[in-house]
C-alpha cells in the first residue's frame, strides 16, 4: 500500500511539472453595472482572456482568468472604464495541485474494486476499471466502444443490463454522457459514481432505476482532450484536432488546436453561442458534425433509438449548479419549441428540490438561454431535436465559482450523492407522468397547446 501511494504521488508530481504552468494566474470577478460595461466585457473577451463564465448582463458576475504578464494591464483597463475587478482565485496552479491530491476517506462504500472517489482518475484508470467491472459482473456489465477519437483512443463505456434477454422488442433504454469538455473533471467522477451505485446499491428506488433500463454509460466521450488535461494543460476544454491551427493573438497558439465538441452537433449548428474562430474556447469546427467524437455519439444514439425505447439522455458538465432543459437557443415563450418542455421542466424542478435537500446545494432549472447563455450545436439539444428522445437534460455540476473547474476531491462524494438523489426523483416523476408506457404523449401535447393558446390570448 505504501509503495502504491509513493508511485501515485510521483506520477502526479511528474504530471504537474509537465503541465502548462498556471502559477500566479489569477481569476477575477467582474460585475457590470450598466449595458455599456456589459458590452465592454463582451469586447474584452475577444482580446484573448480566458473567461470561466459567459453570462453577460447587468449584475452578472463574470469570472476571467488572467496570466501574470497581463494582470496590470487588465486591472488598469477595467478601472478606466469603471469596472472593479476583484481577485477570487489568487493562484490557479495552487488549486490544480490541490485537486491532484487524494482525499482520505474512511467509508469503504465509496470504493468499488480498484476505483475510489477520493481523487480524480486518468483516462487509462477509468478504462481499466470499466474492464474490471465486466469481469466482476459478467452477467450484467458489458464494455462497449462507441467509436474512436481523432488520436485513436476508444470512446469507451459500459452497458448495464440486469435482465438480458427478458425485455421484449422495445426495452427501456437510457444513455449517460460525461467528459465532453475535458477540463470538467467532476463530470467523469460523477458518471463513474452512477455506475457504482447501479451495481451495488440496495436502495429500492435505485434498484428499480438500475434494473428497469438498459443503461449505456460513457464517462469520457472526449478522451483526447481529457488525456491532455493530465499530461499538458489542466485547463484544456476542447478535443485535440490540430487541422485548424492558426496564430492566436495574445494567447497560446495551442488554443487553436481543438474544437468544442459541444458546439459541433448538427442541430442549429453555428446559429448562436458558438464561434468560427479556432482561437476561441467555443470554436464549433469547420462544419456541423465534423468531428469523429461527434459522429460517434450521434450514430450511437440513432442506433439505440432503433433498438428500443430510448427514454433518458443525461449529459454531465461543470460548473454552475444547473439543470438545463432543451433547447439552449430558446428563451421566453420560445421554450415551447420542445414539445414536452412543460413536463421536462416539472420533472427537473422536482429533481433539483430533492438534490438540494441532501446537502443544501441550490440548483437552477431552465433553458440555457434563459438562465446561462445561448448555445447551438450541443449534444443534448441534438439528442432532443434530431433523435427526439423524450427526457433530456444537461447537468452543470458543482460549484458556482469558488473553485470552478478545479473542484477539490473532498467535494466529489457529496456532489455525487446529491446528483443520485436528483436522478431518483427525476425517474419517480417521469414514471408518475406516464413516460414509461408512452401514455403521456397526448397529455403533453394538450398541455403545450393550452399554454400556447393562453400566451397568445394574453399577448
Amino acid at each position: 500500500m505504501r509503495l502504491n501511494i509513493i508511485l501515485l504521488v510521483s506520477y502526479y508530481v511528474f504530471t504537474v511539472n509537465a503541465y502548462k504552468s498556471y502559477t500566479n494566474y489569477k481569476v477575477y470577478d467582474v460585475v457590470a453595472s450598466n449595458e455599456v460595461q456589459v458590452q465592454i466585457l463582451q469586447d474584452l473577451k475577444k482580446d484573448g482572456y480566458d473567461y470561466w463564465t459567459d453570462v453577460f448582463g447587468v449584475g452578472n458576475n463574470v469570472r476571467i482568468m488572467v496570466p501574470p504578464s497581463r494582470q496590470v494591464e487588465f486591472v488598469d483597463y477595467c478601472k478606466t472604464v469603471g469596472l472593479d475587478p476583484v481577485v477570487s482565485i489568487n493562484d490557479v496552479q495552487k488549486l490544480i495541485e490541490d485537486q491532484l491530491k487524494s482525499h482520505e476517506q474512511s467509508d469503504r462504500s465509496n470504493t468499488l474494486g480498484s476505483f475510489s472517489w477520493s481523487r480524480y482518475h486518468t483516462l487509462a484508470e477509468i478504462h481499466a476499471w470499466l474492464d474490471e467491472l465486466a469481469t466482476t459482473y459478467p452477467n450484467v456489465v458489458t464494455t462497449v466502444r462507441m467509436g474512436i477519437s481523432l488520436e485513436g483512443e476508444p470512446i469507451k463505456g459500459v452497458i448495464i443490463d440486469f435482465k438480458p434477454g427478458e425485455r421484449g422488442d422495445s426495452p427501456l433504454i437510457a444513455m449517460i454522457e460525461g467528459g465532453i469538455h475535458s477540463r470538467e473533471w467532476i463530470s467523469p467522477a460523477t458518471v463513474t459514481w452512477i455506475i457504482k451505485e447501479f451495481l451495488t446499491s440496495n436502495d429500492a428506488d435505485l434498484r428499480h432505476l438500475a434494473e428497469a433500463f438498459v443503461w449505456h454509460i460513457f464517462p469520457v466521450v472526449n478522451p483526447d482532450g481529457y488525456n491532455y488535461t493530465f499530461t499538458s494543460d489542466r485547463m484544456w476544454r476542447k478535443n485535440r484536432n490540430t487541422a485548424n491551427y492558426r496564430n492566436c493573438t495574445n494567447n497560446s497558439n495551442d488554443l487553436s488546436n481543438g474544437i468544442d465538441l459541444n458546439r459541433n452537433f448538427n442541430f442549429l449548428w453555428m446559429t448562436t453561442g458558438a464561434s468560427s474562430d479556432p482561437c476561441t474556447q467555443i470554436f464549433a469546427g469547420p462544419s456541423a458534425g465534423s468531428e469523429q467524437e461527434t459522429q460517434a455519439i450521434s450514430n450511437y444514439v440513432l442506433t439505440l433509438n432503433q433498438t428500443g425505447n430510448l427514454l433518458y439522455y443525461f449529459a454531465f458538465h461543470s460548473y454552475s449548479q444547473m439543470i438545463l432543459v432543451p433547447y439552449s437557443h430558446a428563451s421566453g415563450s420560445a421554450v415551447l419549441e420542445a414539445e414536452n418542455y412543460a413536463d421536462m421542466y416539472e420533472i427537473a424542478i422536482r429533481g433539483a428540490d430533492k438534490l438540494t435537500s441532501r446537502h443544501g446545494t441550490p440548483y437552477t432549472v431552465g433553458t440555457s438561454a434563459d438562465i446561462l447563455y445561448e448555445v447551438s450545436g450541443s449534444s443534448f439539444d441534438w439528442v432532443k431535436g434530431v433523435a427526439n428522445v423524450p427526457i433530456v437534460y444537461l447537468f452543470e455540476l458543482r460549484d458556482v465559482g469558488e473553485y470552478g473547474f478545479l473542484l477539490p476531491p473532498e467535494q466529489i462524494v457529496p456532489n455525487n450523492e446529491e446528483i443520485m438523489d436528483c436522478l431518483l426523483e427525476i425517474d419517480r416523476t417521469t414514471r408518475e407522468i406516464g413516460y414509461y408506457s408512452g401514455a403521456n404523449a397526448l397529455f403533453s401535447s394538450l398541455v403545450i397547446l393550452l399554454i400556447s393558446t393562453a400566451f397568445i390570448i394574453l399577448n
